[in-house]
């Protein structure tokens, strides 16, 4: 068993490139869940290799991605919420420009009316 002794650092140096070819070999931008994932599992990775070897390379990955993911869906929820209230904002802006200008196109035919 002393000759897989010096692989658990390589096992984590797998596991961080694997890791960075996903994110290369995506054709469109990740989300901030996925940014998180990726760079808690980059992370915890690395820490685990360093206080426990493969093995704390592994376990700290996995926790690292999740908790990273866990961050990275809260901010994407924000996000859509700041999206959504500034579509809701200009639908308001529309409706009340179009009020507007149904209400001038109304007097602008009672004038004509009046001759």
């Amino acid at each position: 068993m002393k000759q897989w002794k010096g692989y658990g650092n390589s096992a984590a140096q797998v596991i961080a490139g694997l890791f960075l070819l996903t994110a290369a070999g995506c054709a469109e931008p990740m989300s901030n869940t996925q940014k998180g994932a990726l760079l808690g599992a980059g992370i915890g990775a690395g820490t685990g290799a360093l206080a426990g070897g493969g093995k704390g390379a592994a376990i700290g990955g996995a926790v690292g991605a999740v908790g990273g993911a866990i961050v990275g869906n809260q901010m994407d929820q924000n996000e859509r919420g700041r999206r959504y209230d500034d579509q809701y904002e200009e639908e308001q802006r529309r409706r009340e420009y179009e009020r507007q200008r149904l209400e001038e196109e109304r007097r602008r035919d009672r004038r004509y009316d009046d001759y």
